[in-house]
């Protein structure tokens, strides 16, 4: 699959609570730049997670963009709707023998670690579930246990070429660098979910493949992701984008917004008479 000629770039949240003034800066940097290069401007709703993932939060979403003064290209893809073409990729590595099942629980896993974490804190997974005889996996699978599905990175990494991230820093009029991916430092990620038919870095991989995505510009929160992403593209022979990874805006306690956190939603800013012009006056890209 070619890169298509015309220069797309995407903004893509989770509508698992309302959007804050780290969303407006990701959003707007966005456009901005999609506009600069003579691109498009893509809106993605990122709802895979469905019991979090809530329709007033999505409805939240286009009201906050339209607010900020955003436009974006038509459709606007919902991945909730397309939980198709995630199966349809996770087969895919299945058939290749490059994910396994994994039924561990995460107490199971804080247990058995050895320390080591991955770029997230979280622990390493110490491949548990990837030594289970062919028969043991069966009778797991049969017997209806909680499932997720893990790509085996060992596998992935030994012998294969050097996996490379295209890259445009400071910003995405820059010309794109190629630098070494660091896939190992992940560990055997998750790449289907027990709750859900997919993962994060599945679906945005496929997304940003359907939809011709040739920039990606994202917080520097989600810069070491990357390793996987490329990593799928390559086992899946899917483009890769060139990335851009901005600053994040942070807080008082000079720690990143999150919904998580509750911090200050731009609903909230518009109530207090704040304006779209008060929210871009802060930011220069």
């Amino acid at each position: 699959m070619s890169l298509p000629s015309r220069t797309i770039f995407r903004f893509a949240p989770s509508p698992n609570g309302l959007l804050h003034l780290g969303h407006a800066y990701s959003a707007l940097y966005t456009q901005h730049w999609a506009r600069a290069l003579g691109g498009a401007f893509v809106l993605r709703i990122e709802d895979i997670d469905i019991a979090r993932c809530r329709l007033e939060f999505v409805e939240a979403v286009f009201v906050d963009l339209q607010w900020l003064g955003l436009e974006w290209s038509a459709p606007v893809r919902r991945q909730s709707e397309h939980f198709s073409d995630y199966l349809a990729a996770a087969d895919a590595l299945r058939s290749k023998g490059l994910l396994y099942p994994c039924f561990c629980s995460r107490a199971e896993i804080r247990a058995a670690s050895d320390g080591r974490v991955d770029p997230d804190g979280a622990p390493i997974y110490p491949g548990t579930c990837r030594h289970l005889s062919g028969r043991e996996r069966l009778e797991k699978l049969e017997s209806g246990v909680p499932v997720q599905w893990r790509l085996d990175m060992g596998q992935v990494l030994d012998g294969k070429k050097e996996f490379v991230i295209r890259e445009a820093m400071p910003d995405p009029s820059c010309a794109a660098v190629e630098r070494p991916a660091e896939p190992g430092r992940w560990g055997d990620v998750v790449i289907v979910r027990k709750d859900t038919p997919t993962s994060y870095h599945l679906s945005v991989v496929v997304d940003d493949a359907i939809q011709g995505i040739t920039h990606v510009t994202r917080g520097t929160d989600l810069y070491a992701s990357t390793d996987i992403h490329v990593v799928l593209q390559n086992l899946m022979d899917l483009p890769s984008p060139v990335y851009t990874h901005h600053r994040l805006i942070v807080g008082a306690d000079a720690e990143k917004l999150s919904k998580s956190k509750g911090s200050e939603s731009l609903a909230g800013l518009r109530a207090l008479g704040i304006t779209p012009e008060d929210i871009t006056a802060q930011f220069s890209f």
